[in-house]
């Protein structure tokens, strides 16, 4: 059977009131240990589950912040590449720039030795390698070209006077009339003769003759190739089976005759150059590779023989090439280099950052070319000594570096828009999560200085409600005094 104790109403109360206190001293205790004043949702389901989801939100921000940090590094390392590649071609500029102002040409003297050439049989100087080529151009010694006509000159007419119709003979050769061709009209009325005189009155001297055999002859002494043509009445060359002269033995050229038609060959042009240094024949090789002159005796003279001479290369040219290479070789190596994290923009790597949560909002960031910022994409090919051996050659190639210079300031443009957007997305994402922060502490924290304030006043209570308590029971005491 149970048994009860039975309380007055005082000590009862007195005790209600002390565990009210001590469940709310305990409350406040751990509002105090944990700083907030909602632990679960027991607590208060609508800030729990509120600030639950405001906080869940926050965190999915911040970890898509670190992935906004990785790509402002990324485009970071790709801006170093892009701002180390402008100085290398720069640097290429400043190559090429050196190279079209070299001047260092290669060049020998020869004595011309007329009598060892002669006139006894055709004798040449010949050129092969350096701008040349593998194929050797030869200019005659001692040679004249010769031109003769078939007939009279003309399709129609007599043959005793040799007149034909209406017409135009051109005639060109690289030492008349500055290689320029010169055109002479031929009339309805103009016997050979006459044709003869108008075309030494266009040349300024005697190139043209009548042979025996009423035929047009055009004889030059010197060793440049004629070539003629003729328009409308005028049948081709007037009168002229071949339309090129061939060459015959004639007298020893002089140095300037030869320097004349060396100069004006179209196979040497702007590949050698020759000048009369003194009397003497001189040959500068315009090229980075070296030049062999052949007709060159043992004795070092132009004398039509089987012997030759070298003539070095431009080397400040040609150690320009290798330097230009170099620096293209680092261009390639520099975009390569040029990764974060294993992304590399200047390769043509994409990156894609996400600004949400739900990743409906993002940016696809990648370099303008797909293939990245190299010297292929940027039309930088490698550099030939043939290359800069010309400098209408080295003009194109300035010219190229410069576009390829407006290319990478342009993707370094874009690059920079990019980045100021990911840096413009990094501040408000953080102050998104400042904002969802604060929110959800807002409400779940607890006042520090009211749970302190709290805390004192239960304890005091508490106390009190002690004392009570004592004094409701020593009310019932006073009945043991009755049986002492």
């Amino acid at each position: 059977m149970s048994s009860s104790v039975t309380l007055t109403a005082g000590v009862r109360n007195n005790l209600l009131a002390l565990q009210q206190t001590t469940a709310q001293e305990t409350t406040t205790q751990q509002r105090l240990a944990t700083g907030k004043k909602v632990n679960s949702a027991l607590d208060n389901p609508t800030n729990f589950f509120t600030a639950a989801a405001l906080s869940a939100r926050s965190s999915e921000l911040t970890n898509l912040l670190d992935s906004m940090t990785n790509g402002v590094n990324t485009i970071n390392a790709a801006n170093n590449g892009l701002t180390s590649i402008t100085t290398t071609i720069q640097s290429m500029e400043a190559t090429v720039t050196q190279a079209r102002q070299d001047a260092s040409w290669q060049s020998t003297s020869f004595t011309v030795d007329s009598t060892t050439i002669g006139t006894s049989s055709l004798k040449s100087i010949g050129f092969v390698g350096g701008a040349v080529g593998s194929t050797s151009i030869t200019v005659g010694l001692n040679d004249a070209e010769t031109l003769t006509g078939v007939t009279t000159g003309f399709t129609s007419g007599a043959a005793s006077t040799g007149a034909g119709t209406t017409g135009t003979v051109t005639i060109q050769a690289a030492d008349i009339n500055g290689g320029t061709a010169v055109s002479v009209s031929v009339a309805t009325t103009d016997v050979i003769s006459q044709v003869a005189a108008n075309i030494n009155a266009a040349v300024g001297y005697t190139l043209a003759t009548v042979s025996s055999g009423n035929k047009l002859v055009l004889t030059d002494a010197g060793p440049s190739q004629i070539s003629v043509g003729g328009t409308a009445g005028a049948d081709a060359g007037v009168g002229f089976t071949t339309t090129t002269s061939s060459a015959t033995v004639g007298a020893v050229n002089s140095v300037d005759t030869l320097v004349t038609a060396i100069n004006n060959n179209t196979s040497l042009s702007g590949k050698i150059k020759a000048s009369n240094n003194a009397g003497q024949l001189q040959i500068t090789n315009l090229s980075t590779s070296g030049l062999t002159v052949s007709g060159v005796g043992s004795s070092g003279k132009v004398d039509g023989s089987a012997g030759s001479s070298s003539i070095a290369a431009n080397s400040v040219r040609s150690n320009l090439v290798t330097q230009f290479n170099q620096l293209r070789d680092q261009l390639d190596k520099t975009a390569s280099d040029s990764s974060f994290n294993g992304i590399n923009l200047l390769t043509g790597d994409q990156l894609k950052l996400f600004f949400n949560e739900l990743s409906t909002s993002s940016l696809t960031i990648q370099s303008t070319n797909a293939t990245g910022v190299n010297s292929t994409a940027l039309s930088i090919g490698s550099a030939s000594n043939t290359e800069f051996q010309t400098n209408s050659s080295l003009d194109s190639r300035l010219q190229t570096l410069h576009t390829a210079l407006t290319t990478v300031a342009s993707q370094a443009s874009a690059f920079g828009s990019n980045l100021s957007i990911v840096q413009n997305r990094q501040d408000f994402t953080n102050n998104t999560i400042n904002t969802l922060t604060t929110g959800a502490d807002g409400l779940t924290l607890a006042d520090g200085n009211l749970e302190g304030a709290n805390m004192l006043a239960l304890q005091t209570r508490q106390q009190l409600s002690i004392t009570a308590l004592s004094l409701a029971s020593q009310a019932n005491q006073a009945v043991l005094r009755l049986f002492g």
